[in-house]
């Protein structure tokens, strides 16, 4: 059994990663400041759980949490466009200081495998419309998406320099369980599915028309354990169905569990937000087993606790 250091494992993603390496025998070590995660995510009670309260962008935390480990699953990121929008330098510290961070603890330690969270983004409105490939230009809009594509970067002269053996993945929209509604950087689904069940009214920035390719979080995290476990992929992989879902569709299907909608009104689009998102996942399909995909109804049932 192996010891695995999950950064931002406290968080949405990160929790459910935590449960199903504990569930299948290993042993983790979570590093998380608890910025966006919450202790309450976590089995602290479990023996085979190390967790440490610290921040990514410190060298010395992340050398602490990397003592003893065996493989990282980097996580951690202020998952915000706008928070990056709003104030570059503080977003820059996680977002890509911290990959750097975690890169030389891994050098140092002889740590080779690290999964790394890296995000659509990065292709900004290219191939807009299209299901976009791994090949598509490159445009980050905002700083969240430059410190991506930047990690990207560094991660592969590590892999060059130093032999890590880095699998990345580049995240459509995930979404499930333990999304926090009220937090700035949530998703728009657990924001969507809160205001739904409280009878809020709904705000949608934009007409509505936005597509995007979402993915549930236990299906990605079937994908992320073979990451950390599987046979070495050197190129970055996009994560997604290839299956465009406009915020028009998804407010529908929320409706439709939830007993009709409050609401809805339109503001104007934010600045950096992308109109349409969809993953071409042939390269994703080719290195990896994917898993039978949760309908989206079933998946937001889940997420509601229906």
């Amino acid at each position: 059994m192996a010891e695995i250091l999950v950064t931002g494992g406290a968080g949405f993603i990160g929790s459910h990663l935590v449960d199903a390496l504990l569930a299948a025998g290993h042993g983790v070590c979570v590093l998380d400041n608890l910025s966006m995660g919450k202790r309450s995510n976590l089995p602290l009670d479990n023996p085979r759980l190390r967790f440490i309260e610290g921040d990514v962008a410190d060298a010395a935390q992340v050398e602490q949490a990397m003592a003893g480990c065996d493989a990282v699953a980097h996580l951690a990121a202020v998952a915000s466009v706008q928070a990056s929008v709003d104030d570059p330098a503080a977003t820059h510290q996680s977002n890509f200081i911290g990959t750097l961070n975690v890169c030389e603890a891994m050098r140092r330690h002889g740590v080779r495998r690290v999964l790394y969270a890296s995000s659509a983004a990065i292709y900004g409105n290219n191939g807009e419309g299209l299901a976009i490939d791994e090949d598509t230009p490159k445009a980050p809009l905002t700083p969240y998406a430059v410190d991506k594509l930047a990690s990207e970067q560094y991660l592969d002269f590590y892999r060059r320099q130093h032999g890590l053996e880095p699998a990345v993945f580049r995240f459509f929209n995930i979404f499930g369980p333990r999304q926090d509604p009220s937090s700035p950087y949530s998703g728009v689904i657990s924001i969507f599915t809160q205001r739904a069940q409280q009878g809020q009214p709904i705000s949608v920035f934009g007409d509505g028309e936005q597509t995007r390719d979402f993915f549930y979080v236990g299906d990605l995290i079937e994908l992320l354990l073979q990451g950390l476990f599987g046979e070495v992929v050197e190129q970055p992989v996009n994560v997604g169905w290839n299956q465009a879902v406009s915020l028009k569709q998804l407010l529908a299907e929320i409706g439709a569990l939830c007993g009709g909608l409050p609401p809805v009104t339109h503001l104007p689009a934010r600045a950096g937000d992308i109109r349409h998102s969809r993953a071409d996942n042939v390269r994703l399909r080719a290195h990896y087993r994917l898993p039978q995909q949760t309908p989206l109804r079933e998946g937001l049932r889940q997420l509601l606790g229906l």
